[in-house]
């Protein structure tokens, strides 16, 4: 069973841009692993909460104009 988990900041997409990267992502593995692959593909979409990640030593708060307006 393929298995994706994407991790985005809190409110970095909106409900419609989850669901085409599922099915993108579905797409994309059944391009490598056959028709079968699709009934069994999972992928998990995580938001993580502002401040519960960094890069280069730096707390990540994701700014105001990069959330999604649902």
């Amino acid at each position: 069973m393929p298995f994706v988990n994407i991790k985005t900041p809190e409110a970095a997409l909106t409900r419609a841009q989850k669901e085409e990267i599922v099915h993108r992502t579905t797409d994309m593995l059944v391009e490598y692993f056959s028709e079968a692959a699709r009934p069994h593909t999972m992928v998990l979409i995580e938001e993580v909460k502002d401040g519960g990640y960094a890069r280069a030593d730096e707390v990540f708060i994701l700014p105001p104009e990069y959330r999604a307006a649902d």
